[in-house]
Formats: C-alpha cells, sequence, structure tokens
C-alpha cells in the first residue's frame, strides 16, 4: 500500500538563504515521489537524508518514539519552517505508523521504564485508601502497567539491538506509514535480516516504509526505490550502483587492498 505518494514544496520564491533553505539541496528540491511500499533515503553524511525525512514527518504529523515531540524540539526549528513549505499528496491517511530516529531510542527505553515505575508508585499511593473509588483507581494504574511492561518488558535488560527488534515487532501494525531513520544503528547483520523479516510482513499487509540507511543488507529489499542524495540532488539509484554497496562488495572481495592504505 503507498499512502503518501508524493511531496513537493511551495513558496519557493519566499524561502530565503537561512538554514535549511539555503542548502543546494532544499534549492533545488521540487517534488520527490514514493512509487513503491519501501523507499530508502540513500547518500553520504550531511546530504540531507535526515532533513528531508524529519521535514516529511512533521508535515505528516506522525507521532514519535523517543525523542521529543517534533513540534517542540528545539533542534528541529528550521526544519519545521521546512516542513511547512511541503505539500503532501495521499492516496489515503493512515492514523497508523511513527517516526523514529535510532539516537532517540534510548530515551524511549527509560521514558517506559520511568513511567512503569511511576504508575507502581501511583498504585501504592491510591492503595492506601480503601475507599471504592480509589480501589478502583489503583485497579486501573496496576493494569496499565501490567499492560506496559506485557508489551516492552524491560527494554534496558536487553541487548541495544535486542531493545530496538522488540519494540518494532510490537509497534509495527498493519495499515501504517512508518518514518526510519537509519534503524540498522544497533543491528548486527543477522538482526538487520531479521529487521527486513519484519518489513516484508508488514507490507504484506498494507503498510509503508520510509527509511534512511547506509545499510547494504537493508537496501536489498526487493522492490524497494531507492533515492539517491548527493551533491544537492535527489534522483533514484539502482542498487548495484550504490557506492555502499560498491564499496562493501569491494572490501569483502580484497581487505587487504584497503588496510594496507591505513
Amino acid at each position: 500500500m503507498i499512502y503518501l505518494r508524493s511531496l513537493w514544496m511551495r513558496d519557493k520564491s519566499e524561502r530565503g538563504d537561512d538554514y535549511p533553505f539555503g542548502l543546494p539541496l532544499i534549492q533545488n528540491l521540487e517534488e520527490l515521489s514514493f512509487p513503491s511500499p519501501v523507499t530508502f533515503f540513500v547518500g553520504e553524511n550531511g546530504s540531507g537524508k535526515s532533513t528531508i525525512l524529519e521535514a516529511l514527518a512533521i508535515a505528516a504529523r506522525a507521532i514519535t518514539i523517543g525523542g521529543r515531540d517534533l513540534e517542540d524540539d528545539p533542534t528541529l526549528e528550521g526544519v519545521r519552517r521546512l516542513a511547512d513549505t511541503l505539500v503532501l499528496s495521499w492516496s489515503k491517511r493512515s492514523p497508523r505508523g511513527f517516526f523514529m530516529r535510532s539516537e532517540d531510542f534510548f530515551n524511549f527505553a527509560s521514558a517506559t521504564a520511568d513511567l512503569a515505575a511511576e504508575l507502581a508508585e501511583i498504585a501504592d499511593e491510591f492503595g492506601r485508601d480503601q475507599r471504592g473509588d480509589w480501589k478502583r483507581a489503583q485497579g486501573l494504574a496496576r493494569a496499565q502497567r501490567s499492560a506496559l511492561i506485557d508489551r516492552y518488558g524491560d527494554l534496558h535488560a536487553r541487548s541495544h539491538g535486542e531493545s530496538f527488534l522488540h519494540v518494532f515487532r510490537k509497534r509495527f501494525v498493519p495499515d501504517g506509514l512508518y518514518l526510519l531513520d537509519e534503524p540498522e544503528t544497533a543491528l548486527s547483520p543477522q538482526r538487520q535480516l531479521a529487521f527486513l523479516a519484519l518489513v516484508k510482513a508488514l507490507v504484506a499487509e498494507e503498510a509503508q516504509f520510509i527509511i534512511a540507511t547506509h545499510s547494504p543488507i537493508i537496501l536489498a529489499f526487493p522492490g524497494a526505490t531507492l533515492l539517491h542524495f548527493h551533491d544537492g540532488v535527489i534522483a533514484e539509484i539502482a542498487y548495484d550502483d550504490v557506492e555502499n554497496v560498491r564499496l562493501t562488495r569491494d572490501f569483502l572481495a580484497n581487505p587487504d587492498a584497503y588496510l594496507r592504505r591505513l
């Protein structure tokens, strides 16, 4: 399923030159299409992948996992102004899905643990009064804490990669739009393959993914559209032409040829 078909920018003459509008990528941006259920943003660090993905998440009013709300995060002030210029074309809107940056995940794990502890304290407080209303409130707090623990467990007790996959398994649902920034950061090659299996299963259940990644493994997802960010231009690219793919293949075929140059 393709929910988000494309984006384009309005008010081009009024953008100005301050960040991020002074970036060549933004000055050259006209329209960006998402013709496949899975679209990857590829390119070097600093090429603008995250900037576009964050602006897209803000314009789509996506919920976030882990970090501050997109409307409140002070680091995204410029990106919010960019998001205000974006016009999104939908086949239909989905209320499901989320936006996630890999660096925000630790915050999510900590917030989940803090909420479980807070619900336990609330239940204890209500438990000191045995009147009917207070007992019902105590039962509600305990039920909420139990549901939270059943869903996520103790994320800090798992490895980083295991926690990533666990949250994806619990939060990926059919009919959703998922915007992910470098989900491979905590994932071993085996975990990346497990992640691809999750994506494949969700695509079969009408989900759409737009993912910024450097991973040759994740980029190999069958039928995906690869959008290459390079020299201020975004264009489709074939998997075999992606620099990370070619470099990884060349390195694994002859690592000594690279290591002797260090």
